[in-house]
């Protein structure tokens, strides 16, 4: 049975529970019209996706 051989130390917990914690997303600006879109998003507002319309959106 695998059982540790030292106590391990507070920094080092707290260093491996430090990867989980929580990112908040990335928002990037539209080339097209400037409002903020997550990464690898279709613009909701316009359509486009890397320069080029995807979506038609209804106005």
């Amino acid at each position: 049975m695998g059982v540790p051989k030292r106590k391990t130390s507070k920094m080092r917990l707290r260093t491996r529970k430090a990867a989980n914690r929580w990112h908040a997303p990335q928002l990037n600006k539209c080339g097209q019209c400037g409002s903020t879109v997550p990464s690898h998003t279709v613009c909701p507002s316009c359509g486009y996706y890397k320069g080029r319309q995807v979506l038609s959106v209804g106005a």
